[in-house]
């Protein structure tokens, strides 16, 4: 699975050569680009971001790198650097950034790289003279021999951006190809690659769109244009140019003018809840606005009658917020409308989309993702829906022990010993059963799954959602989406997560980190998972026999195991009368597990993102989830031992304290009461640092997930301290994801608002499609002070990958929020 990372803000001018980079405009007013104080080159409808951001320290290249361009509000190009391949993957050599300087005086900046695999190093020197920028690559000794042909200066551009558009290079005229079909070579060693859509000095990228057109001009040496997809549907259309051999200074030279549109302003955004409003609920969109825009205008909120027409509701002026990352937003209050009815916002002529207010908008807000996502991501079964099979049932083959002292791709390790009976290689039977496939790929990422099991108990046990659309046959392996069977969904999906956790410890007699294929060729696929292996049993020896089962990462972590604890024993409580025999065995492992834990020196194997939280929160979580089913006294001992913990680190923490306030003492809920007048305080200072009052991730991966899990903390601390802590610190939430966001206004939940995100981070995202009630990322800020969310593009995992802990904490989020409101 693609996770979760910070991006490293750096910044850097682009290689040997001189590349210019201008903005051509149509008027005759001076329009140059200035290096302005957040560090990057604007110029009227035109960024150029130099190393502002760096290459995903986890996942290498993630597309948010080198030179880049924001051309009128849409970042349409990246990763402008030095590149050893045409157009590179994923995991290809990416090189290791130095140092950058900044000048801003002399509007330029220096940045200095290097492979250092090959001894390479190089200087990117970006300048801004007028409208023009030239960007030069340096070299201070020549391409080493082993880089020649290969080393050249990239500049990739979005495919979403340019598609029904055309290109001219030279005398080649062309349509950007809408599916990849550019031609391949078959090297030496064996690898493919593509061959150049055409080859050139001059490139004009669509010029008959005034929005997107960009001229690169190369004196220097000859430019070439590659489709990316041609090897990975990931890929951009990249512009490339080696670097020459033998050469020193500046080796490359490009003139690239990035047409800007006399007097552009940005059209504001109209910040909403899409899913609509409850008529008792504060009501206020958030309106942003370029720049150069206005916050002072009158908004109007109309209702359509049923033949069509537009009535005026309310009409006020916006109320100025100020500047926040690099927009201006004001805000529209209109909370005093309470009639039922559809309605829009209109603002400096944008309309918003139809929206609700309605005493129901959140009753069904939260039903696709139960009815839909869920069971559309579990492994190991056969998933279909009407006249649709969403998939196979796959992995049947899990899993095979994954080899010692082994680091894989995607974060998962194992360390010096099995810590199995099993060799490695060898088939551990019994792990073919149960979990979600996490993310956007296929992996059993244990961590994921025992926060989703606790994060569906927990909607269980407060909400008893009793809906059932779902048949779920754990016998056959079957799942056939909206045909009720007589059993409660949720209560369906709890016992799918517990299958596969509670197999770990049947199997090896511990938590594991999870389960993945051995090899990139299989995690890039995208289709049916049925397909990713054979669904054979591998058998050493048996030449028709494959090794393709994935492979089980079987290190001991104390953290795995008291959060594996804590979903067990919290399912047997939800599982009792439904299958009390797995309820059973479930608080029995769990028990035995934590005594164990309790008796030894905990096994601190840490890797990645796959071997739990930190220790004290997961044996806290274990501790409070064994209190809470079985009331033993050595569980609330435990936990007032931890209580330290709580108190540093109460946000975290605070829904598992707040749930065992009826077994804890009257000290214990003053702590906890100081504890959340100091939360409070916090979050309500999120007012200061943005409009939307919530808090806003600044890292590599968006921020949906800790905004639900804000809204979720809230109710359960409004639930434990009414006059501290108010329903419209939860509803703030569930507005952020619905579309009161920066960026954009569309809902964050496939399938859930009048517009909501239609192309996501998928299995199938190649399909440019979406699982209904999935829930993306959602805002990227771009450093220093871009907020993005692709809406055509669905590869960016950081802004648009669904994930299934997200799924479970939404689901709470939106009954949270409407059982708040109907108590009104």
């Amino acid at each position: 699975m693609i996770k979760s990372c910070h991006l490293k803000p750096l910044m850097t001018a682009i290689i040997a050569g001189s590349l210019l980079i201008s903005c051509s405009t149509h008027k005759d007013s001076d329009n140059s680009l200035i290096l302005n104080a957040s560090g990057y080159f604007e110029a009227t409808g035109i960024n150029f971001l130099v190393f502002n951001n760096w290459y995903n320290g986890m996942f290498s290249d993630s597309k948010m790198s080198g030179i880049e361009i924001i051309h009128h509000g849409i970042r349409t190009a990246t990763n402008g650097d030095v590149r050893l391949h045409p157009t590179p993957e994923q995991w290809d050599a990416i090189p290791t950034f130095i140092e950058r300087n900044p000048n801003i005086e002399e509007n330029s900046i220096e940045a200095l790289l290097s492979y250092p695999d090959y001894n390479f190093r190089y200087r990117i020197e970006a300048t801004s003279s007028g409208d023009k920028m030239v960007i030069r690559v340096v070299l201070d000794e020549p391409l080493p021999e082993l880089l020649e042909g290969r080393a050249g200066f990239n500049l990739e551009f979005l495919p979403s951006a340019y598609f029904r558009k055309t290109f001219m290079l030279d005398s080649s005229l062309q349509s950007f190809p809408l599916y990849p079909a550019g031609p391949m070579e078959q090297l030496p060693d064996g690898e493919v690659q593509p061959l150049p859509l055409a080859t050139g000095r001059r490139l004009v990228l669509a010029p008959e769109d005034p929005e997107r057109r960009v001229t690169i001009e190369s004196s220097t040496s000859e430019m070439s244009i590659y489709d990316g997809r041609n090897v990975a549907q990931n890929g951009w259309f990249v512009v490339r140019s080696l670097i020459p051999a033998g050469k020193t200074g500046s080796v490359m030279e490009w003139n690239i003018q990035a047409n800007s549109i006399d007097g552009w302003v940005r059209k504001p955004v109209i910040g909403h809840s899409q899913a609509g409003y409850h008529p008792a609920q504060k009501k206020v969109a958030v309106i942003e606005c370029d720049p150069a825009g206005q916050t002072n205008k009158q908004a109007i909120l109309y209702r359509i009658s049923e033949d069509g027409t537009y009535q005026v509701a309310l009409q006020s002026r916006i109320k100025p917020w100020g500047r926040y990352l690099r927009y201006n937003y004001g805000t529209f209050d209109f909370s005093e409308i309470r009639k039922d009815g559809i309605y829009i916002i209109e603002y400096d002529g944008v309309r918003t989309k139809p929206f609700i207010i309605d005493e129901e908008v959140l009753s069904l807000a939260w039903q696709p993702t139960l009815d839909l996502f869920f069971p559309v991501q579990m492994d190991h079964m056969f998933v279909n829906e009407a006249y649709r099979v969403w998939h196979g049932a796959g992995h049947l083959d899990d899993a095979r022990q994954a080899p010692v002292n082994h680091e894989h791709f995607d974060l998962y390790a194992q360390g010096p010993t099995t810590d199995t009976p099993y060799r490695p290689g060898e088939h551990i039977p019994g792990l073919n059963t149960g979990g979600w496939c996490d993310a956007g790929d296929y992996d059993i990422r244990t961590q994921s799954q025992y926060a989703t099991v606790l994060g569906l108990v927990q909607v269980w046990e407060e909400f008893s959602l009793q809906r059932d659309q779902t048949t779920i046959d754990q016998v056959y392996g079957f799942v056939d989406i909206h045909v009720p069977d007589g059993q409660p969904d949720m209560l369906q999906q709890i016992e799918h997560g517990v299958l596969a956790l509670i197999a770990q410890h049947r199997a090896v007699g511990h938590a594991i980190p999870g389960i993945i294929v051995p090899e990139i060729s299989q995690y890039t696929h995208l289709g049916d998972a049925v397909t990713m292996t054979d669904n054979q049993v591998y058998k050493p020896g048996d030449p028709e026999s494959k090794p393709d089962d994935r492979w089980a990462f079987t290190s001991r972590s104390t953290a795995l195991n008291y959060g594996s604890v804590a979903a067990l024993a919290a399912a047997s409580r939800s599982l009792a009368g439904s299958n009390p025999e797995l309820s059973s065995e479930c608080l029995e492992i769990a028990e035995q597990v934590w005594e164990e834990e309790q008796g030894k020196e905990p096994d601190l194997f840490r890797v990645g993102n796959i071997t739990g939280g930190r220790v004290d929160f997961e044996e806290l979580r274990a501790a409070v989830e064994l209190l809470v089913t079985t009331e033993g006294q050595q569980y609330k001992e435990r936990i007032v031992q931890l209580i330290p913990v709580i108190e540093k680190w109460y946000a975290p923490n605070a829904v598992l304290a707040v749930r065992i306030l009826p077994h804890m003492g009257n000290d214990y809920s003053e702590i906890l009461e100081q504890l959340t007048n100091s939360y409070k305080q916090r979050i309500d200072s999120l007012y200061l640092e943005n409009p939307y009052g919530v808090p806003i991730s600044r890292g590599g991966w968006a921020g949906s997930g800790g905004v639900i899990r804000y809204a979720v903390t809230n109710y359960y601390l409004h639930k434990a301290f009414p006059e501290i802590v108010f329903p419209e610190d939860v509803y703030r939430g569930l507005n952020y994801v619905f579309g009161c966001h920066p960026g954009s206004d569309i809902s964050f939940v496939s399938g859930v608002g009048t517009e909501s995100k239609q192309v996501a981070y998928g299995f199938n995202r190649a399909d440019f499609s979406f699982i209904a009630g999935g829930i993306v990322p959602g805002v990227l800020i771009l450093p220093p002070d871009f907020p993005e969310n692709k809406e055509d593009w669905p590869f960016l995992w950081g802004e648009n990958e669904y994930v299934i802990t997200l799924g479970a904490s939404y689901i709470f989020a939106v009954n949270a929020a409407n059982s708040l409101l109907n108590a009104l």
